[in-house]
């Protein structure tokens, strides 16, 4: 391995991480521009690409050299950033010695000419020609658990993936307990007087408009527009290839401006996340976020804690009048915060209200345990996912776009990152109500305009500590506490029985 013969054992250590790392992010740009600016025609040797760069990643996790040296390095790792870089370097190079590079080059390639022909069959919403490719993702991910054998079922294999720690059992055990809780408040506010009004602020919000507004906010949010962008894609998400480089996507409606406004605000919470991280440790394996759940947390945070509430709009809803001209002139504060937290159980997740989306995620996880471990196939899934969502929420798609076909993550291979969506959920509510213990006024300060002193409280609890703690150390750590979906459901029961008047 020639990393330089004069380096110490730690920086070959560090120069090799940070090479591992750089043919990460490599693929990751071309895994954006393949979602954002990549021509139609480029899907075939865009696959090829990052094939390449995965399989070359995977050679350089999997050579004995590295094992060594990260063995070696791991003697005079003292701090707990060493440590934690020690830890995560060997865990990543166990897990890559258990998976065949020629597996690893083949799932890189078709989840890149799957999710084009995502984007193709959604368009016509059509499953039927996106189903040939989820069956291929399908057995190569189950190939990939079953070379993996981490925990009991194959789920638990492609979950440590997103959230080290967690186990499908857990999961099932504590989803079981919320779903019926989150059905029992949405049948309730369906059914009371105030649900039933008709408030309607779509309208006529010009993309420029919803863009300037979106960037506004964002800005006072604290990105970094010099170490990052936002861009349009088909499915809102975020990149981070550096935390001077981090890539925020959304989409616009311009009859109805909270689509492009909430994925704004979620990405951002990702992006600020990555941000955060130390750029003098950039590509150190301790120098990563912690999971996806830690991760989806601050996306979660930042959309339904911060900006669905009425000290965010205080400050903000005379802003939002001003830059669309004469569309909510005559809806109050109160009546606007009710739209924005209106609850209608709908069928697209990502514009789900607070109650129904963990529902969604619940699905979703269900559908994922079962497609895994064969007891659902492929070829009956559409008329699956239109029957649960009927059970879930009470409302059927019309459409595979509207269904099935309305999520990127399968074709992009990301099965277990579902359930991280709900767990951040529960995380934020934790952190959130940590914060307003730890800062004075913190809802003042918002309603002022001021978002800076909760960003620092998360850049100094959460984004600098990097992978030193696993997520629940860390939620322990930053909250004095466990896993807590009990305070997520009380959030919820007070807010919307304030909200609905019940």
């Amino acid at each position: 391995m020639a990393v330089g013969k004069d380096l110490s054992i730690v920086e070959k250590f560090q120069e090799r991480t940070r090479q591992i790392a750089d043919l990460a992010g490599s693929a990751a740009t071309l895994t954006w521009d393949q979602e954002t600016l990549m021509p139609e025609k480029g899907a075939t040797f865009r696959a090829r690409q990052i094939s390449t760069l995965a399989g070359l990643r995977h050679k350089f996790l999997v050579d004995p050299a590295f094992g060594d040296l990260v063995e070696a390095a791991s003697e005079q790792a003292t701090t707990p950033e060493a440590k934690a870089d020690i830890r995560e370097a060997r865990r990543q190079h166990l897990k890559a010695i258990k998976v065949p590079g020629q597996l690893v080059r083949q799932l890189a390639s078709t989840s890149s000419l799957a999710y084009c022909a995502w984007v193709d069959a959604r368009k016509q919403s059509s499953f039927t020609a996106f189903a040939p490719w989820l069956e291929k993702i399908i057995s190569l991910k189950i190939q990939e658990a079953r070379c993996l054998k981490l925990g009991v079922t194959p789920y638990d294999s492609l979950l440590d993936e997103y959230e080290p720690g967690m186990q499908e059992s857990k999961l099932s055990s504590l989803f079981s307990a919320i779903r019926p809780q989150l059905t029992s408040l949405l049948h309730e506010i369906r059914d009371c007087t105030l649900s039933k009004t008709d408030l309607n602020i779509r309208g006529h919000y010009p993309l420029e408009g919803q863009a300037e507004f979106g960037k506004m906010v964002l800005t006072a949010m604290g990105f970094d527009w010099k170490a990052g962008r936002l861009d349009v894609s088909p499915h809102p998400f975020c990149t981070g290839l550096s935390p001077h480089d981090v890539r925020m996507t959304t989409r616009y409606d311009e009859t109805d401006f909270s689509i492009s406004f909430f994925g704004m605000v979620h990405e951002c919470g990702h992006a600020l996340y990555e941000q955060g991280l130390d750029p003098k440790r950039y590509g150190l394996p301790g120098n990563e976020t912690v999971s996806l759940g830690i991760h989806e947390s601050q996306s979660r945070l930042w959309e339904n804690l911060v900006s669905r509430g009425a000290s965010f709009w205080e400050f903000w809803y005379p802003k939002l009048k001003e830059t669309f001209p004469g569309q909510l002139d005559s809806v109050s504060l109160d009546q606007f915060l009710l739209c924005m937290n209106k609850v209608n159980a709908g069928l697209i997740r990502v514009e789900a209200d607070e109650i129904s989306y963990g529902l969604h995620v619940i699905l979703r996880f269900e559908i994922e345990r079962a497609l895994l471990s064969e007891e659902l196939k492929v070829k009956d899934l559409e008329d699956y996912w239109s029957e649960q969502m009927g059970e879930y929420l009470g409302v059927q798609p019309a459409n595979a776009a509207e269904g099935v076909l309305q999520d990127v993550h399968w074709s992009s291979g990301l099965f277990g990152y579902f359930p991280t969506y709900l767990l951040g959920t529960i995380y934020a509510t934790q952190f959130y109500d940590r914060a307003k213990q730890e800062i004075p006024h913190l809802e003042k300060n918002i309603a002022a305009g001021s978002m800076d002193s909760l960003r620092e409280w998360l850049q100094s609890n959460i984004y600098c500590r990097g992978k030193i703690h696993s997520a629940a150390e860390l939620v322990m750590e930053v909250t004095g506490e466990t896993l807590q979906a009990n305070q997520f459901l009380e959030y919820l029961s007070t807010k919307y029985r304030a909200l609905y008047k019940l």
